[in-house]
């Protein structure tokens, strides 16, 4: 049976992906930002929700969109085909490990697989999508060092512990600067369950920012604040 999202400026068939739509991803779509980005790169593009967001958000943006997943990364190049952003995307069948090009990027965004430690799932292409090694995280930041330009920035949803260590080891192994943290969580009195990072290549003068963003009022209630964050891209906002 197809499934299909509708947003207000593009819809998304994600009948058959290995990772359907989530809050964690529309969130990072939504929030991360980056002056003047010219060129960006979705790592990881599923359904190409994020890159489809990043198009909407950034009229002038030429788009690279990757995803190792063959599946996946025809279904993504449907829906980029489908929308008014097609002319500005580009979709590579490819695992960022093996991907080349010719230019930097000014932003680079990610939701990325993490459960690092949990038992594989037995469905090959959900376990693909969703689990990982430290290894992985590693080899993003060192090609994210690579490609993106001198004032680029790199930002992911993540779990807050593993947030944790890829700021930690982007900063001692790479030379990075955390520009800030938003930290999702449901409940105002709630623990974050995400956090949002952005790291920049430069900024000597850069004092670290964390922020939070409470998803419901109360429950079954989205609040505020979340629902002005959608407002440009979900229909019933």
């Amino acid at each position: 049976m197809r499934s299909l999202f509708r947003f207000k400026q593009f819809d998304v068939d994600q009948t058959d992906c290995s990772m359907k739509i989530n809050t964690d991803g529309v969130l990072l779509g939504a929030l991360a930002e980056k002056k003047n980005a010219n060129r960006i790169l979705d790592i990881g593009t599923g359904t190409g929700v994020i890159a489809l967001m990043m198009a909407q958000r950034y009229s002038d943006a030429t788009i690279d969109a990757i995803d190792i997943d063959e599946q996946s990364s025809m279904l993504a190049q449907r829906n980029f085909k489908n929308s008014i952003f097609f002319p500005r995307i580009n979709n590579h069948h490819i695992s960022f490990q093996n991907f080349s090009h010719q230019s930097t990027y000014d932003l680079i965004v990610s939701n990325p697989p993490f459960f690092t430690n949990a038992l594989k799932n037995p469905d090959r292409r959900k376990s693909n999508a969703r689990h990982t090694s430290f290894e992985f995280y590693d080899q993003l930041l060192e090609k994210a060092n690579w490609w993106l330009n001198d004032d680029g920035s790199i930002q992911l949803v993540l779990p807050p512990k593993l947030a944790e260590y890829i700021v930690n080891k982007a900063i001692t192994a790479f030379g990075f600067k955390h520009q800030k943290t938003i930290g999702l969580r449901s409940f105002v009195n709630s623990e974050p369950y995400r956090e949002i990072i952005a790291l920049v290549k430069t900024d000597n003068n850069l004092t670290t920012s964390h922020e939070y963003l409470t998803l419901y009022k109360d429950k079954g209630v989205y609040s505020a604040a979340y629902k002005e964050i959608l407002k440009p891209f979900f229909i019933n906002f």
